[in-house]
């Protein structure tokens, strides 16, 4: 159960993970058009998000615990597929999402495009998962 003044976290976690993958859409959109300074913004808007997400991630599971999948049948090996992949790739993507960012703050474009090209796919999925793992935790199977 989780305690009620921390009951906010898991919908914020969620929806900083579905504004990190928006943002992240446009900012490829943007480069896509050529639009160096707004994908530059929306980058770090991204970058922003997904930062405000672990630190709210962290802060809830430390007071609130770990949460219990209460789904049962078929759907309980889908979410952990989801769920165990999310999570091997959300640890994955925080050193390549630092270091795309500072080539391409830095302005080393070619080194930046190079590594961008694993990091916007992995980061996109990370966000996406991220959102669906809140849905099937908390709004599919909730805990009452």
């Amino acid at each position: 159960m989780i305690p009620e003044q921390y009951a906010f976290f898991p919908a914020l976690n969620a929806t900083l993970n579905g504004t990190s993958a928006v943002l992240l859409l446009t900012g490829r959109a943007l480069i896509m058009r050529g639009k160096i300074v707004a994908h530059r913004a929306c980058m770090i808007a991204a970058v922003t998000a997904s930062a405000l997400f672990l630190g709210c991630y962290v802060y809830f599971h430390f007071h609130a615990g770990n949460i219990l999948f209460l789904g049962q049948g078929w759907v309980r090996p889908l979410y952990f597929s989801i769920l165990i992949s999310h999570v091997v790739l959300a640890i994955v993507i925080v050193p390549l999402a630092i270091i795309t960012l500072t080539r391409g703050v830095g302005g080393r474009y070619p080194q930046h495009r190079a590594i961008a090209r694993w990091t916007w796919p992995l980061w996109m999925y990370v966000s996406v998962t991220g959102v669906i793992v809140y849905f099937m935790l908390y709004q599919w199977f909730p805990h009452s």
